[in-house]
């Protein structure tokens, strides 16, 4: 099998204090800085710290860890959401990406717009939308909703229409990030169903969860975050477990 993502030594650092990572927030910044909140000083952090892995065609990967172990941080480098500060990550092919709830939508739109919006953004020609259009709609469940805009679709919704979108434009690679447990029981277990068709297709799957049994079900190999560091890889129970372990051990 080859390749389809590939992080190499991959780190990445924040500022504690430094309030003004966008142009939108630094107005804001200035005036804490007046107002005596920006008076902190600033000091890094690293979110990640020469991290590695690679997942091949047809293989999922899992990845778990604590809340600020940087499983997050990793996704949104993956896709150029943020840049590492050294090392590189690599995704080669079509990637579905569904990193929280109607992430990429835009709210004044319908669900009808917004799928030819996101094949769009995704590189698809009007007519590859067109003939995956039937295919959303009937996963997702919305079709008495799909005229309605996004902004008032509630979180379960915007969930399902994100995943049928993502699942439904023929990805090569797909990145979630805990999104599954939005939607009810029944729907979860359709997107679980999805996803293994998927792998078996040949796509490759990098699924970020708090939930340590749907990684094992799902997934054939497990990456533990912690600090930053990844401390184990493996088969999905053997890294599960050590997970606890650790969890006992801190508590």
């Amino acid at each position: 099998m080859y390749p389809r993502v590939i992080v190499d030594d991959v780190s990445k650092k924040f500022w504690r204090g430094e309030r003004h990572d966008t142009l939108r927030k630094l107005g804001p910044a200035l005036a804490d800085r007046v107002f005596r909140r920006g008076s902190v000083t600033p000091s890094e952090f690293w979110a990640l710290r020469h991290v590695s892995f690679q997942v091949n065609a047809g293989e999922a990967l899992g990845i778990i860890g604590p809340n600020g172990s940087g499983k997050s941080t990793t996704l949104k480098i993956l896709t150029r959401i943020i840049k590492p500060t050294s090392g590189t990550a690599t995704l080669l092919g079509r990637a579905g990406i569904l990193l929280e709830v109607a992430a990429g939508f835009h709210p004044e739109l319908t669900g009808r717009e917004n799928i030819f919006l996101q094949g769009a953004m995704m590189g698809m020609t009007r007519a590859e939308i067109a003939a995956a259009f039937d295919a959303i709609v009937d996963f997702s469940g919305l079709a008495d909703s799909l005229e309605t805009t996004v902004k008032r679709m509630s979180s379960g919704m915007s969930a399902r229409l994100g995943f049928s979108i993502a699942a439904h434009f023929d990805p090569d690679v797909m990145l979630l990030d805990e999104v599954l447990a939005v939607g009810d029981a029944a729907f979860q277990a359709r997107c679980l169903d999805r996803l293994t068709q998927l792998k078996a297709d040949g796509v490759a799957l990098v699924f970020v969860s708090h939930n340590l049994g749907t990684v094992e079900r799902l997934c054939d190999r497990a990456l533990l975050l912690s600090g930053g560091h990844a401390i184990a890889e493996g088969d999905p129970k053997t890294v599960k477990e050590k997970y606890l372990r650790q969890l006992t051990t801190n508590n």
